[in-house]
Protein backbone atom coordinates (compact mmCIF):
# COMPACT_ATOMS: atom_id res chain seq x y z
CA UNK A 1 0.00 0.00 0.00
CA UNK A 2 0.87 3.52 -0.88
CA UNK A 3 0.86 6.13 2.07
CA UNK A 4 -0.75 9.31 0.59
CA UNK A 5 1.01 12.37 1.36
CA UNK A 6 -1.35 14.89 2.98
CA UNK A 7 -0.41 18.56 1.92
CA UNK A 8 -1.53 20.79 4.47
CA UNK A 9 -4.01 23.52 2.55
CA UNK A 10 -2.82 27.26 3.52
CA UNK A 11 -5.61 28.31 5.26
CA UNK A 12 -8.31 30.65 3.37
CA UNK A 13 -8.85 33.92 4.20
CA UNK A 14 -12.34 35.66 5.17
CA UNK A 15 -13.29 38.57 2.64
CA UNK A 16 -15.80 39.22 5.33
CA UNK A 17 -12.85 39.57 8.27
CA UNK A 18 -10.48 41.21 5.50
CA UNK A 19 -13.17 44.06 5.39
CA UNK A 20 -13.84 44.10 9.37
CA UNK A 21 -10.03 44.57 9.83
CA UNK A 22 -9.89 47.39 6.89
CA UNK A 23 -12.10 49.24 8.90
CA UNK A 24 -9.50 49.87 11.62
CA UNK A 25 -7.43 52.26 9.55
CA UNK A 26 -3.83 51.30 10.90
CA UNK A 27 -3.62 48.54 8.04
CA UNK A 28 -5.10 45.91 10.33
CA UNK A 29 -6.65 44.39 7.02
CA UNK A 30 -3.88 44.65 5.05
CA UNK A 31 -1.76 42.56 7.58
CA UNK A 32 -4.57 39.63 8.01
CA UNK A 33 -4.15 39.48 4.57
CA UNK A 34 -0.11 38.93 4.82
CA UNK A 35 0.19 42.16 3.00
CA UNK A 36 2.93 43.79 4.94
CA UNK A 37 4.18 46.62 2.94
CA UNK A 38 0.90 47.46 2.12
CA UNK A 39 -0.01 47.70 6.11
CA UNK A 40 3.03 49.70 6.24
CA UNK A 41 1.76 51.83 3.26
CA UNK A 42 -2.15 52.38 4.70
CA UNK A 43 -0.41 53.36 8.31
CA UNK A 44 1.29 55.77 7.20
CA UNK A 45 -1.12 57.46 4.46
CA UNK A 46 -3.73 57.40 7.51
CA UNK A 47 -1.34 58.89 10.28
CA UNK A 48 -0.66 61.47 7.48
CA UNK A 49 -4.06 62.19 7.02
CA UNK A 50 -4.73 62.23 11.05
CA UNK A 51 -1.76 65.22 10.73
CA UNK A 52 -3.58 67.47 8.62
CA UNK A 53 -6.89 67.24 10.36
CA UNK A 54 -5.08 68.75 13.47
CA UNK A 55 -5.16 72.39 12.69
CA UNK A 56 -8.43 72.69 11.49
CA UNK A 57 -7.52 74.37 8.03
CA UNK A 58 -8.76 72.68 4.95
CA UNK A 59 -11.93 70.99 6.35
CA UNK A 60 -14.42 69.57 4.89
CA UNK A 61 -12.34 68.14 2.47
CA UNK A 62 -10.22 66.47 4.79
CA UNK A 63 -12.61 65.26 7.07
CA UNK A 64 -14.14 63.43 3.90
CA UNK A 65 -10.63 62.23 2.35
CA UNK A 66 -10.17 60.32 5.84
CA UNK A 67 -13.30 58.93 5.11
CA UNK A 68 -13.01 57.76 1.74
CA UNK A 69 -9.46 56.42 2.77
CA UNK A 70 -10.97 53.79 5.86
CA UNK A 71 -13.93 52.89 2.97
CA UNK A 72 -11.20 52.46 0.53
CA UNK A 73 -9.28 50.11 2.65
CA UNK A 74 -12.59 48.12 3.66
CA UNK A 75 -13.00 47.29 -0.13
CA UNK A 76 -9.68 46.82 -0.82
CA UNK A 77 -9.18 44.10 1.82
CA UNK A 78 -12.20 42.49 0.79
CA UNK A 79 -10.83 42.68 -3.13
CA UNK A 80 -7.67 41.18 -1.56
CA UNK A 81 -9.24 38.32 0.52
CA UNK A 82 -10.96 37.08 -2.61
CA UNK A 83 -7.53 37.34 -5.25
CA UNK A 84 -6.06 35.13 -2.18
CA UNK A 85 -8.34 32.32 -1.78
CA UNK A 86 -8.30 32.15 -5.52
CA UNK A 87 -4.91 32.03 -6.07
CA UNK A 88 -4.88 29.75 -3.19
CA UNK A 89 -7.34 27.20 -4.97
CA UNK A 90 -5.52 27.41 -7.91
CA UNK A 91 -8.11 30.01 -10.32
CA UNK A 92 -6.95 33.13 -11.98
CA UNK A 93 -8.86 35.77 -10.23
CA UNK A 94 -11.40 37.54 -12.10
CA UNK A 95 -12.67 41.21 -12.29
CA UNK A 96 -10.98 44.01 -9.47
CA UNK A 97 -9.35 41.62 -7.51
CA UNK A 98 -7.58 40.20 -10.93
CA UNK A 99 -5.22 43.08 -9.97
CA UNK A 100 -4.60 42.54 -6.21
CA UNK A 101 -1.89 40.43 -6.78
CA UNK A 102 0.22 42.12 -9.32
CA UNK A 103 3.80 40.66 -10.48
CA UNK A 104 6.79 42.64 -9.26
CA UNK A 105 9.31 43.32 -11.97
CA UNK A 106 11.80 45.23 -12.07
CA UNK A 107 12.04 48.08 -14.44
CA UNK A 108 15.32 49.65 -13.49
CA UNK A 109 13.93 53.43 -13.01
CA UNK A 110 14.62 54.89 -9.92
CA UNK A 111 11.96 57.54 -10.78
CA UNK A 112 9.78 56.70 -7.84
CA UNK A 113 12.24 56.04 -5.31
CA UNK A 114 13.14 59.74 -5.99
CA UNK A 115 9.77 60.52 -6.09
CA UNK A 116 9.14 59.27 -2.36
CA UNK A 117 12.22 60.65 -1.20
CA UNK A 118 11.68 63.99 -2.39
CA UNK A 119 8.34 63.64 -0.81
CA UNK A 120 9.19 62.68 2.67
CA UNK A 121 11.64 65.54 2.74
CA UNK A 122 9.23 67.80 1.93
CA UNK A 123 7.05 66.29 4.15
CA UNK A 124 9.68 66.69 6.79
CA UNK A 125 10.24 70.26 6.21
CA UNK A 126 6.73 70.63 6.70
CA UNK A 127 6.79 68.78 10.10
CA UNK A 128 9.22 70.67 11.33
CA UNK A 129 7.79 74.06 10.37
CA UNK A 130 10.44 75.31 8.02
CA UNK A 131 7.89 74.78 5.25
CA UNK A 132 4.47 75.52 5.50
CA UNK A 133 1.48 73.07 4.71
CA UNK A 134 -1.00 76.02 3.39
CA UNK A 135 2.29 76.67 0.67
CA UNK A 136 3.51 73.26 0.41
CA UNK A 137 -0.67 72.23 -1.51
CA UNK A 138 -0.17 75.56 -3.31
CA UNK A 139 2.09 73.42 -5.85
CA UNK A 140 0.67 69.85 -6.16
CA UNK A 141 0.47 70.35 -9.77
CA UNK A 142 4.23 70.04 -10.21
CA UNK A 143 3.76 66.33 -9.28
CA UNK A 144 0.92 65.89 -12.10
CA UNK A 145 3.59 68.07 -14.34
CA UNK A 146 6.37 65.45 -13.41
CA UNK A 147 4.52 62.44 -13.51
CA UNK A 148 3.67 63.12 -17.18
CA UNK A 149 7.20 64.07 -18.02
CA UNK A 150 7.98 60.23 -16.65
CA UNK A 151 5.39 58.69 -18.64
CA UNK A 152 6.10 60.67 -21.95
CA UNK A 153 9.50 59.83 -21.84
CA UNK A 154 9.04 56.29 -20.67
CA UNK A 155 6.60 55.62 -23.82
CA UNK A 156 8.97 57.54 -26.56
CA UNK A 157 12.40 55.76 -25.13
CA UNK A 158 10.62 52.24 -25.72
CA UNK A 159 12.27 50.15 -27.92
CA UNK A 160 9.97 49.72 -31.23
CA UNK A 161 7.73 52.55 -30.00
CA UNK A 162 7.90 56.60 -29.69
CA UNK A 163 7.38 59.41 -32.30
CA UNK A 164 6.48 57.24 -35.28
CA UNK A 165 3.91 55.44 -33.52
CA UNK A 166 5.05 52.06 -33.73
Amino acid sequence: MEEKQVIPQRPLKSPGLAGLLGMFPFGAGALYNGQYVKALLHLIIFAGLVHMQRDGGGQPFLGLLLAGFIAYQFFDNIHSAKAINAAAAGQAPAGPSAAALPEVSSSGSIFWGIVLIVLGVVLILANLEILSYDRLFDFWPVAVIVIGLKLVADSIGRPGKGRNGK
